[in-house]
């Protein structure tokens, strides 16, 4: 009885090791995004500035980007603090880079990402009645990247929300 409970569980850990082992994030199209960054936008929110980090964890199986930017309110000119968290991961199943985004607004966005050497842009998933967002992240130097926030309707004809540059300080 013994050595069959040894043999399930054996099969059991090593069918879940093989089943659910995510994939390794680090790569050329993330590496120039890994690092610090302190940026100034634009857009219907007003002017503000803001920093945001991206950073490997678990072994490189995960990205982590937090952020906090801070503008003046267009109504009461009183300062907002706007906090986030995205988790970025490997789908087990389909094996394409996805994420998971939160902030203190009690937004949540499921993201499918596309990325090249020089870009990395992020689109939710369509949901009825709901806008589809992009966020893209653009290389323009090695410590200079272009950010931009989309919104859409439709999921095809997007309207920019907020655009800055940023610049690497770590």
């Amino acid at each position: 009885m013994k050595t069959k409970l040894l043999l399930l569980t054996l099969f059991v850990l090593l069918f879940t090791h093989f089943t659910y082992s995510q994939q390794n994030l680090k790569s050329e199209n993330w590496n120039w995004l890994i690092g610090e960054w302190q940026g100034e936008g634009s857009g219907q929110p007003g002017q503000g500035g803001g920093t945001f980090s991206f950073t490997y964890d678990l072994d490189n199986k995960i990205i982590i980007r937090k952020s906090q930017s801070e503008y003046l309110s267009p109504n009461s000119n009183k300062k907002i603090i706007h906090q986030d968290l995205m988790i970025i991961y490997f789908d087990q199943n389909e094996k394409i880079q996805k994420a998971i985004y939160f902030d203190n607004e009690d937004h949540i966005i499921n993201y499918n990402i596309s990325s090249t050497e020089n870009s990395i842009i992020l689109t939710s998933n369509k949901i009825p009645n709901s806008p589809v967002f992009r966020l893209s992240y653009f290389l323009i130097e090695s410590n200079l990247i272009n950010t931009k926030f989309e919104i859409s309707r439709d999921g095809q004809n997007f309207t920019t929300y907020i655009e800055g540059k940023s610049k690497k300080v770590k």
